[in-house]
Order: C-alpha cells, then sequence, then structure tokens
C-alpha cells in the first residue's frame, strides 16, 4: 500500500510520535512524505520515506496530484485546526481529491489509529485493484496475473 502522511508545523511531534507507536506496520508499506514531516519521521523512526517537497513548496500538491492518478491507498494527515481553518484552499482540494478516488483518510490521531489498524488486518487489500502501482496491478501487466 502507498500511504501519504502530511502535517502541519504543530503536529510533527504527534506525527512522529503515531510513527513510532505503529513502526512494525508502517513498515511494511511504502510510504511517501511532505519534506519536513518526512525527514522529522524517519529520523525518528527509521522508516523509509520518499521525502517530496516541503509542504508549501508543493509537496501537498505532488500528493494530491498523487491521489488524483489513484497512486495513493491512504492519507494521513495531521491538520491543526486552529491554522487551517482560516485558510487551507489547498487542504480542502486535497481532501476532495481523496473523496473523488475514494481514499481514506485521516485528519487527527484517533481516526489514523483506526485507518492503520484496519490496514494491519487487511481491511484496504480492495485498494490493489485501483492503485496502478500496486503489486497486484504490477505482475498483472507483466503478464504473471493471480
Amino acid at each position: 500500500m502507498e500511504i501519504a502522511l502530511i502535517a502541519d508545523d504543530t503536529k510533527k511531534e504527534l506525527t512522529a510520535q503515531f510513527c513510532i507507536a505503529y513502526c512494525g506496520i508502517l513498515s511494511k508499506h511504502n510510504l511517501c512524505a511532505t519534506g519536513v514531516t518526512g525527514k522529522y519521521i524517519s529520523d525518528a523512526t527509521g522508516l523509509k520515506i520518499e521525502k517530496l517537497l516541503s509542504g508549501p513548496s508543493g509537496g501537498a500538491d505532488q500528493i494530491a496530484s498523487r491521489v488524483a492518478f489513484d497512486e495513493i491507498d491512504m492519507l494521513l494527515f495531521f491538520r491543526d485546526a486552529a491554522v487551517t481553518s482560516h485558510g487551507g484552499e489547498h487542504d480542502f482540494n486535497l481532501l476532495r481529491l481523496c473523496d473523488l478516488h475514494n481514499v481514506p483518510v485521516a485528519t487527527n490521531i484517533a481516526t489514523a489509529e483506526i485507518l492503520v489498524r484496519a490496514l494491519d488486518r487487511g481491511d484496504f487489500d480492495w485498494r490493489d485493484l485501483v492503485n496502478p502501482r500496486s503489486e497486484y496491478n504490477r505482475k498483472k501487466r507483466a503478464g504473471k496475473g493471480y
């Protein structure tokens, strides 16, 4: 599964603590994150994370693009509601894209925990059918099928 992580500045420590707690589950998946968030998590956990641009420099837009092309299976977006309530047009567009492409999203630690535990149980295996980068579809294109 392809999991994207974004954290507002005030939520980076919480995000790192969350990733430490669920490192065993997250390590089984492909992770990408906006630049500073990815570095923060990688330094705290040792997880392999593809670091994109920082959020303000276009990292969130890169994630949105991947969502639009069905290349993201889950988004963990730790938002600071006090900050995003008076701006956040980019946040709204990203969340709208996730709705359009049926990408599960967590915007707080409680929902993130539910999604990651469900991921561990295999509840999101259906995403392999819609994600063109999934192992299922790579094998299918290579003629190996299932």
